[in-house]
Parts: structure tokens; sequence; C-alpha cells
């Protein structure tokens, strides 16, 4: 049995449908985003939150290329628990006046949620053809997260 290299573009499944789990999470958190500035009567902070959801469709994007040059259809939606998970954030909003710590404190939840994704995923398939996209996403992610945080802080009373 003759093993192949992987390259970019001969991935072996595991690692598209890693990437597919990594696509659907950035579609997640850009669509977490735009509806957090929908929330939000801020101007700049809202404009911030759509440059934040601009930079996950962009990694999702480029993820998607990857898995279309190796002959599969990159998924083009988020997941359904995320689907649930903004409605709780919207009907959430409802109660706190839409509360713009509560909403930023929802947004590094997710955050969280993307930030771990990515560390499994490099964990999983450590020195896959896609690690340094990857771990350049990852630094990405980090910033996005680690900025958040730093909003949602600054808006404690």
């Amino acid at each position: 049995m003759q093993m192949t290299t992987e390259t970019k573009l001969n991935l072996n499944q595991e690692t598209i449908e890693k990437l597919q789990d990594l696509i659907r999470i950035n579609i997640d958190s850009a669509k977490g985003f735009r509806e957090a500035a929908e929330q939000l009567d801020e101007n700049i902070l809202g404009e911030k939150l759509i440059q934040l959801a601009n930079e996950r469709d962009r990694q999702a994007r480029e993820l998607q290329e990857y898995v279309s040059v190796n002959n599969e259809d990159p998924v083009d939606e988020g997941s359904y628990a995320a689907a649930v998970h903004r409605s709780w954030v919207k009907a959430r909003s409802l109660f706190t006046g839409n509360d713009t710590y509560a909403i930023m404190a929802e947004a590094e939840r997710g955050e969280d949620h993307i930030k771990a994704a990515y560390e499994d995923a490099l964990k999983e398939e450590p020195g896959t053809a896609m690690n340094d996209i990857l771990l350049r996403q990852y630094e990405e992610v980090k910033s996005i997260h680690d900025n958040v945080r730093d909003i949602r802080d600054s808006l404690k009373s």
C-alpha cells in the first residue's frame, strides 16, 4: 500500500472534514457579529462588529477554496446549534434592553468557542498540508477574541 503525501491540492478526508467544521464556525461567528451589531445602537461598536464579521467571512471563504480545489462541495451555512444560540442571544437582549455588556459577553463566549475549535483542529491534525493556514487563521481568531474580550471588559460598570 502506497501512502500519498498530503498537499493542499490533495487533502485527505479527515482534513477536509475539519475544514468544513471550521467553515461552519466562521460562518456562525460572522452571523453572530452581524446580529449583535444590529442590536447595538452605538454606531462605532456596531461598525467594529461588522468588520469582525467580514474577517470571519474572509476566513470561511479561504477555507472553502481549499475544499473546492479538492473536488468537494464546501459548506456554505452555519450549524443548527449556532442558530439556536443566536436566537437565545436575541431573546435575552429583549429582556436586558439591548444591554451592550450582555451582548458583548455573549460575543466573547462565541469567540471562546471558535478559538477552541481552531485549537482542536491544530491538535487533531498536526502537520497537515493546511497547518500554516490554520495557524495564521488561529492567530487572527485569538486577536479578535482578545479584542472582543477587551471591549466587553471596558463596558463593565
